[in-house]
Order: C-alpha cells, then sequence, then structure tokens
C-alpha cells in the first residue's frame, strides 16, 4: 500500500517516514508544498535506511503529488495549515482514501504548554470538515515523541490511539500503525473524542519537560 506522509520533512514526519519505510512492506513517500525540499529529505531519509543495510526507499514530492499516488494521507502539518491542506489535496483523493490527523492545537506560556482547542471542537474535526465526503478521516499518533520515533535504535513500546466514525478506515489505519514495531493501536472511539486525545500531547510534554530522564515520553496502557 502507499502511504504518503505530507509535512514529511518534519520531525513527526520524519519518524512516520522512517518507521514505516523500515518495519513495513508500504512503499513511502513524503510531499511538502516545495518538491525540491521534500525530495532532498526523502535522499536522506533512504540513505540512513540503506546504511542500516535495510532495503527500503522513500520518495519525495509536492503534496498533491504524493496525496494522488497513496491510499493512506498522513497530515503532518502544523494544526493550523491542516484545514488548507486537506483542501489543496481534495481533487487527487479518490474514494476509499483514508486521512490522518496527528495534529494537536498547542500554545505556550511560562508554566508550559497547555491544548488550545479550536473552534470545531479538535483539529481532527477540522480535517474531517474539509475533508471530500468521499474520503474518511482517521485521528492517530498524537501522542508520539519525535525524536524518539525517528531513532530507530530506540525500542518504543508504547501505544497510539486511534479515533474516528469511520471503522474500516480506523482498521486501515490501526493495521498500518501496528506494522510498526513497538507500537500499538488501540481503538479510541468516534471523533467527538478526539479533544481528550489531543489534549494528552501538551501534557505528555509537560511532564517531560519537568522530570529528569523521560525526554522521549509515551504513553502504555496496561
Amino acid at each position: 500500500m502507499e502511504i504518503a506522509i505530507l509535512g514529511g520533512t518534519g520531525d513527526i514526519g520524519e519518524g512516520l517516514a522512517l518507521r514505516l519505510a523500515a518495519d513495513t512492506p508500504h512503499r513511502v513517500s513524503i510531499g511538502s508544498r516545495d518538491a525540491e525540499k521534500a525530495e532532498n529529505k526523502a535522499e536522506e531519509y533512504t540513505t540512513e535506511l540503506e546504511s542500516r543495510g535495510l532495503d527500503a526507499t522513500v520518495e519525495g514530492a509536492e503534496n498533491a503529488v504524493a496525496a494522488a499516488a497513496a491510499k493512506v494521507v498522513v497530515l503532518a502539518v502544523p494544526p493550523y495549515h491542516i484545514g488548507d491542506t486537506v483542501e489543496a489535496i481534495a481533487d487527487e483523493l479518490d474514494d476509499g482514501d483514508v486521512l490522518v490527523s496527528p495534529a494537536t492545537g498547542m500554545k505556550r506560556d511560562d508554566e508550559g504548554f497547555h491544548y488550545h482547542k479550536p473552534g470545531a471542537g479538535s483539529v481532527t474535526r477540522i480535517a474531517a470538515d474539509a475533508a471530500p465526503e468521499r474520503v474518511a478521516v482517521v485521528g492517530a499518533f498524537h501522542n508520539l515523541a519525535a525524536a524518539r520515533l525517528a531513532n530507530l535504535d530506540a525500542d518504543l513500546g508504547i501505544d497510539t490511539l486511534v479515533i474516528g466514525d469511520d471503522e474500516d478506515a480506523k482498521r486501515t489505519v490501526s493495521d498500518v500503525a501496528e506494522g510498526i514495531e513497538g507500537l500499538r493501536a488501540l481503538d479510541a472511539g468516534g471523533i467527538a473524542n478526539a479533544p481528550e486525545i489531543e489534549g494528552l500531547t501538551p501534557l505528555l510534554i509537560n511532564v517531560a519537560s519537568n522530570n529528569d530522564g523521560l525526554h522521549d515520553l509515551g504513553i502504555e496502557f496496561k
């Protein structure tokens, strides 16, 4: 299956691209508004994979081109760009394609990071409202530490919470997530539950920032 990670030149995009290319049989591409930037980053990721003896590559392209070839499109872009990004690629999406939103709205002050709930209720809801009716939207990968994800020497042993209103789309995304070694996908219900899940991200950042040895904190439910 073809997976495109839009915003794949950023931190969480890098981690997902490397892990999916290293651990799964899926074809992975990254997208950017700047095709050359995506191509250069994809080359860096491929070099990293090859240096580990892995027969895996990552392709790079402009966002719309990457999305057009993919079945699953991960929106690894800042929350304030997610609606515009979905609208920009809408014509490239086919029936049955799945959009994945890992973004969380946050703001920072002297006390730390805080969840910034958008007017739509959640960032996942913004993506769902912008998506064509033929395309399902699923929230996942919200609470993963980007540096830990991108470090292929690091054991994960963590969970990702998956939310969505389309059960088939949730299963697709859960299967993709669990292809990553050490990552377990847990069904957390529909998109109405997105605020609670997105709100965990600033909490984890604050805990990691205030405690030694927890820099790459994640969640494991037992």
